[in-house]
C-alpha cells in the first residue's frame, strides 16, 4: 500500500519527481509552500509521512509534536552538519539533499513504521484538549513506570494572590539549604515573580532560553547550567529558571518543550521546584480552526508531570472557597494529579480565636475529601521584610513561625528552639 506524503520546501534536485516517478511505496499527494499550511494539512488526516526539504530551521519539536498527534512522521532533508545533530538530538529521520528517490521512499517508510502509536505517547498531555479525542489506552497489568531521578513539585493555586511564590520560593532555599541540588523554575505565565522574589535584576527570562533550546533539540546539562540564575542560599547554590518578563511572551512557553525542561531538571536535580500560574482552562481551540497554542498549557503540563503537587488556598472568607472551587477545577483538568491542600496566611483576625481548629473543622465539613497537610501561619512583617530585601526566610527570619511551617512542608530537619523569653524582632524599613 502506498505511502501518501506531503511535502514542503524545494531543493535544487527534484525529489518529488523522483518519487513519484517511483509508481510505487510512497505518493505525493500534496506540495506546500509553507510549514503551516503542511501542519494544517496532516491535521487533516490526507497524509501519513511528510518531507521538509531546504529551510528546516522551523523545524523543532513544537512541530514535530504537532505532527506525531496527527499521526504523521517526519522526514528532513538537509545536508547542515548542525541540523544533522539537531535532528538526531529530537528524534527525527534525515538524510542527504542528494539523496536518491528509491533510498528517501525506504526512509519515509520507515519514519511511518517507527512513529509512536496513538493512546500510547501523547508528548503535549492534559495541555493538549486533542487529547481527549484520542482512543483510550487499555491498562495492561504492568506496573506504571515509576519516574527516574529528582523529584518535581509544583505548587499551584487559585487566582487571588494566596502565595504560590512565597511558598514555591521557600521550599526550594529549604531544600537547597539541606545540600540537595535543586533547581527552582518559575512558569507562571501571567504574574511570573520569582525574580523580584529573589532580588535577581534577570530581563533575560532564563526558561524561555531553555525553552527556545528544548525547541530545537539542543538542550542538556551545560546548557541548563549556563542558561539559568544561580543564588547563594547559607553556601548552597540553588539554580533558578527565571520566568517571562512580560506577560505576552507567554507563547515561548510551550508544554512540550516545558516537558523537556522539566525532565532534563528531574534527571540533573535531586528536587524541582515549578511555581505555576493560576488558570487551568483550556479553550483556546474555541477560537482557531487549527491546534493553537495555549497560554495555560505549560500549567497543565507541569502539573502532570509532577510526582507532588501543592495547592495553595488563602485562609479567609474569600480565599477558602476558591480554593475548594479551584480543587475541582484541577481534577478535572489533570485527573492524574493528587493536590496536597496548604492553607496559607492562617490568622486568628480572619477566621476566628483558634484559626488552624476552625479552618479544620470548616474543611471538613464544606470542603473536598482531601486533608489540609499544612497550616502556614501569617506572618506579613517577615514576608514583608523577606521580599524588600530579596532573601529567603530561611535568612532574614530563620525562627519565625512561618519559616519553620515551610520547613516541615518540605521535611526538613529543624533545630530545637531555646526555651527563654522571645526577643521581639526588630524590623529595618
Amino acid at each position: 500500500m502506498s505511502i501518501p506524503v506531503i511535502t514542503y520546501g524545494d531543493t535544487f534536485t527534484d525529489f518529488v519527481g523522483g518519487l513519484e516517478r517511483l509508481h510505487g511505496p510512497v505518493t505525493v499527494v500534496r506540495r506546500c509552500s509553507a510549514l503551516a499550511e503542511l501542519i494544517a494539512a496532516c491535521q487533516t488526516g490526507l497524509a501519513r509521512a511528510a518531507i521538509v526539504a531546504g529551510d528546516t530551521c522551523e523545524v523543532g519539536s513544537v512541530v514535530l509534536e504537532r505532527l506525531h498527534s496527527s499521526q504523521v512522521a517526519v522526514v528532513v532533508l538537509t545536508d547542515d552538519e548542525g541540523e544533522r545533530r539537531r535532528f538526531d538530538a529530537l528524534g527525527i529521520a534525515h538524510g542527504p539533499v542528494l539523496m536518491e528517490p528509491l533510498q528517501l521512499a525506504d526512509l519515509v517508510t520507515d519514519a511511518v513504521a517507527n512513529l509512536p502509536v496513538t493512546g500510547t505517547r501523547v508528548a503535549v498531555g492534559y495541555a493538549d484538549p486533542a487529547h481527549a479525542l484520542l482512543p483510550v489506552a487499555i491498562p495492561d497489568d504492568q506496573p506504571a513506570e515509576l519516574s527516574a531521578g529528582g523529584q518535581v513539585i509544583a505548587v499551584w493555586g487559585p487566582t487571588g494572590a494566596p502565595g504560590r511564590t512565597t511558598v514555591a520560593v521557600n521550599l526550594a532555599a529549604e531544600y537547597a539549604a539541606s545540600g540537595k541540588t535543586t533547581l527552582l523554575i518559575d512558569a507562571d505565565t501571567y504574574s511570573a515573580s520569582v525574580a523580584a522574589f529573589l532580588g535577581l535584576m534577570d530581563e533575560s527570562a532564563a526558561l524561555a532560553q531553555a525553552c527556545r533550546l528544548a525547541d530545537q533539540g539542543i538542550l542538556d546539562g551545560p546548557a541548563l547550567a549556563r542558561v539559568s540564575v544561580k543564588v547563594a542560599v547559607q553556601g548552597a547554590h540553588l539554580q533558578v529558571l527565571t520566568g517571562i518578563t512580560r506577560a505576552e511572551r507567554w507563547p515561548e512557553l510551550r508544554p512540550g518543550a516545558m516537558a523537556t525542561v522539566v525532565g532534563l531538571a528531574r534527571s540533573l536535580a535531586d528536587y524541582t521546584i515549578i511555581d505555576c500560574g493560576f488558570c487551568l482552562e483550556a479553550d483556546e481551540e474555541l477560537s482557531f480552526d487549527t491546534m493553537a497554542p495555549r497560554r495555560n498549557g505549560a500549567t497543565l503540563r507541569c502539573l502532570e508531570l509532577a510526582d507532588t503537587v501543592f495547592a495553595v488556598g488563602a485562609a479567609d472568607a474569600v480565599g477558602v472557597p476558591r480554593l475548594v472551587r479551584a480543587l475541582a477545577e484541577i481534577e478535572q483538568a489533570v485527573p492524574s494529579a493528587a493536590p496536597r491542600v496548604v492553607l496559607n496566611k492562617v490568622r486568628a483576625s480572619s477566621v476566628g480565636s483558634v484559626p488552624v481548629d476552625q479552618l479544620r473543622d470548616s474543611w471538613e465539613r464544606f470542603g473536598p475529601v482531601k486533608e489540609v497537610q499544612s497550616f502556614l501561619p501569617a506572618d506579613f512583617d517577615v514576608a514583608d521584610a523577606a521580599l524588600l530585601s530579596g532573601s529567603v526566610l530561611l535568612e532574614i527570619a530563620p525562627d519565625s513561625p512561618l519559616r519553620r511551617a515551610i520547613a516541615l512542608l518540605a521535611g526538613c530537619d529543624l533545630p530545637v528552639r531555646r526555651n527563654g523569653p522571645r526577643r521581639r524582632r526588630r524590623l529595618k524599613v
